[in-house]
């Protein structure tokens, strides 16, 4: 595809998807194979500029979904090659891309910089699998610049991980100002963009070395597929790694080493699901926002309400972070109830329309109890949650039967 400059629908439903040369079919097939017939030993056919030969190290549905994940996150460099443009890679699902480049980037005794209301996942996964492994973590408010400043260990941190809006607090970091912080301590920037989604916010753009998402979420955007990404900016080293292993310092040559020899690759179908949800991210994002707007309106009017958590409300902390970063300020919102844990158990247990489950990101809305569910990792650390705290992901319904809904449960 072109890299002259076009919207950002039009990336979306172009990227990666030129008709099949064999049928002409107008969307990118499932390619449901395992290997590949070779025109000779060593020998590979080539197809949308790669060679294939085992759907583990590259399949052509994959293919399709990183070359539109790289133009949707889009720090491109019009005519560079591989080196020198933004490189996708999908995997099986968002925690396996993230553990991917924390062992194509890590060693024992460095150190990464985490925020202090991370994803619980994402937390399990750095303490207690990086963590024995030798990898320190310190947790960090990310709004507090000094606060980041002091937790970075000089030599020894190499990533600061960012998510932004984060789950469930949807605190709002300001990315331009932690790359600055990371890249003056010779460590790599990290943004989970998975609740703003490239639509809504364009980390690569401020600064960010590396954008994670949980392509289960937004991306797909119907809850019917796992799946996760990790989209690298052109250019990106880490020179602490040159020499280490089969590759050089290059963080997208590393990732894509790794993610072969790791193998926790997306698979075929699931990659098109993918695709197919990126095609439609951007009216489906204003949907969501639009929705959720309302549905915090209602909610801060509420008697039964302690306080609303929305980036788009003038009273949030980081509202003029994400004025600034993002285009409109999500679907996602969270809110604290009267009566404590009782009370916000009985609200999750009440409302009809949103149903009771983990996840986030899909067609219908969803509601959960942090502490107990998504959160339950991080219970007794230093990430643990309110626990009148309550997640909802608002969808895509008629906005005057979700703020019903929330309005019975409540009442």
């Amino acid at each position: 595809m072109s890299t002259d400059p076009v919207g950002f629908s039009t990336r979306a439903i172009h990227a990666g998807s030129e008709p099949d040369p064999a049928t002409g079919a107008v969307i990118t097939p499932i390619y449901q194979t395992s290997t590949y017939a070779q025109d000779g030993v060593g020998g590979l056919r080539t197809g949308l500029g790669i060679g294939y030969e085992y759907s583990r190290s590259a399949n052509p549905t994959r293919t399709a979904l990183e070359e539109c994940l790289a133009a949707l996150e889009q720090k491109q460099v019009d005519g560079a090659g591989p080196a020198g443009a933004t490189r996708a890679f999908a995997f099986a699902s968002g925690l396996a891309a993230e553990d991917t480049l924390l062992r194509a980037l890590l060693r024992p005794g460095d150190h990464i910089v985490v925020p202090d209301d991370a994803y619980g996942g994402t937390f399990r996964l750095i303490a207690r699998v990086a963590g024995p492994w030798g990898v320190e973590h310190s947790p960090a408010h990310l709004t507090d610049l000094d606060a980041v400043r002091a937790a970075v260990r000089p030599g020894a941190t190499k990533l600061i991980w960012v998510e932004t809006p984060t789950n469930p607090l949807l605190s709002v970091a300001d990315i331009a100002a932690l790359a600055d912080i990371a890249h003056s301590a010779g460590a790599l920037l990290v943004v989970d963009n998975t609740f703003a989604t490239p639509y809504l916010q364009q980390p690569l753009a401020l600064g960010a070395d590396v954008v994670v998402h949980s392509t289960t979420k937004y991306c797909g955007g119907h809850s019917d597929v796992v799946g996760g990404a990790l989209v690298v900016a052109p250019g990106v080293e880490a020179p602490w790694m040159d020499g280490v292993g089969a590759v050089g310092a290059s963080v997208a040559e590393r990732i894509g080493f790794h993610q072969n020899a790791m193998g926790a690759v997306a698979g075929p179908f699931d990659a098109w699901l993918v695709q197919r949800g990126l095609k439609t991210l951007a009216v489906r994002m204003e949907r969501h926002c639009d929705n959720a707007e309302q549905v915090v309106a209602m909610l801060a009017e509420h008697p039964r309400v302690a306080s609303v958590l929305y980036p788009g409300l003038s009273s949030h902390p980081g509202h003029a972070a994400a004025a600034a970063q993002m285009r409109r300020f999500g679907g996602m919102v969270s809110f604290r109830v009267r009566g404590g844990i009782e009370e916000a158990l009985a609200v999750c247990k009440r409302t009809r329309l949103f149903t009771l489950a983990e996840s986030l990101g899909g067609v219908e809305s969803l509601i959960e109890h942090p502490g107990q569910m998504t959160h339950g990792s991080v219970a007794g650390t230093a990430l643990e949650v309110p626990d009148d705290l309550i997640r909802l992901s608002v969808g895509l319904e008629d906005a005057p039967d979700l703020l019903a809904d929330l309005a019975q449960a409540l009442d």
